[in-house]
């Protein structure tokens, strides 16, 4: 074996525990913010009705808890609502479903809502003054102006909010033949949910 192959088979044998440990590190690596992909139904239900009538009712639900329709079609619904939790913090809920058709007379709809937060920040505003040939020098004034800054975005994983979503929206659905339609239930207060801590 000359020198350079004797390096190589060297280099490998050495390289072995380093690679193992690495493999082992990254097996144990916990998921990324507490994402786990696991075999719940928190963001999808069922509906007996088709994905045309599924969005009505996500539609009607939406409108009914005081949501602006950004988006609505047979397939899809976006909506937004707005919150002022103190005078300097602003908060918008997003949220989007989507109704796909499972099996015959049978739908599938999935919802996502996502929570931002804005923060009030103050920005001095600063005015440009002539000095010949040395250019321009930025002064401060007295004035100042204040604008929202994006702080946090978050996907809501909040079990108990979809539960109501996707309850208010079986009650928009269209009653079957021999039954008699459900009562809306009543509004529920404004207030965000709370999006679930990370695992």
């Amino acid at each position: 074996m000359n020198r350079t192959a004797a390096f190589r088979a060297f280099f490998f044998v050495a390289a072995l525990p380093l690679a193992a440990c690495g493999w082992r590190n990254a097996k144990q690596e916990p998921p990324p913010s507490g994402e786990t992909f696991g075999a719940d139904d928190t963001y999808s239900r069922v509906y007996d009705t088709a994905p045309g009538q599924a969005c009505e009712a996500v539609r009607r639900a939406l409108l009914g808890q005081g949501y602006v329709i950004g988006k609505a079609g047979p397939d899809a619904v976006e909506a937004n609502k707005n919150f002022q939790p103190d005078a300097d913090t602003h908060t918008q809920l997003n949220l989007r479903a989507t109704c796909l058709a499972q099996d015959e007379g049978h739908s599938l709809v999935f919802v996502n809502a996502v929570q931002d937060r804005y923060a009030l920040k103050t920005q001095s505003n600063s005015a440009s003054v002539g000095v010949g040939v040395l250019g321009s020098v930025s002064l401060p004034v007295g004035s100042s102006g204040a604008a929202l800054v994006k702080v946090a975005s978050n996907t809501v994983q909040n079990q108990d909010f979809y539960k109501r979503f996707f309850d208010r929206v079986k009650a928009y659905l269209p009653a079957k033949p021999g039954e008699s339609a459900a009562p809306a239930p009543p509004p529920e207060p404004a207030t965000p949910p709370d999006p679930a801590p990370a695992g």
